[in-house]
């Protein structure tokens, strides 16, 4: 799993039916510190996360398995929303 923030909403009105009643996120990987790492990319968000929220996303295959299918074509899910980090890592 890895950290992100929520930092935009994607609206689209025509998606694959799989996913249709997801909405899809803006995400940007953070550190244990809250800093920015990589590049935002797109989750779809399967939880109800808001913009500004620190989320945790899986990636790959298993991005669809929150979704309930066998197939669907989704790279990042969000699966759930942080509430504090706490961590000795400098």
């Amino acid at each position: 799993m890895i950290l992100g923030r929520v930092i935009g909403t994607i609206w689209a009105t025509r998606k694959y039916d799989s996913v249709k009643n997801y909405k899809m996120q803006f995400v940007q990987p953070i550190n244990s510190k809250e800093e920015n790492i990589g590049r935002p990319i797109i989750a779809l968000d399967t939880i109800g996360a808001g913009p500004g929220e620190i989320v945790f996303y899986i990636t790959a295959s298993e991005a669809v398995i929150p979704l309930d299918v066998d197939m669907a074509p989704v790279d990042a899910s969000i699966v759930g929303i942080v509430d504090s980090i706490n961590s000795e890592i400098n």
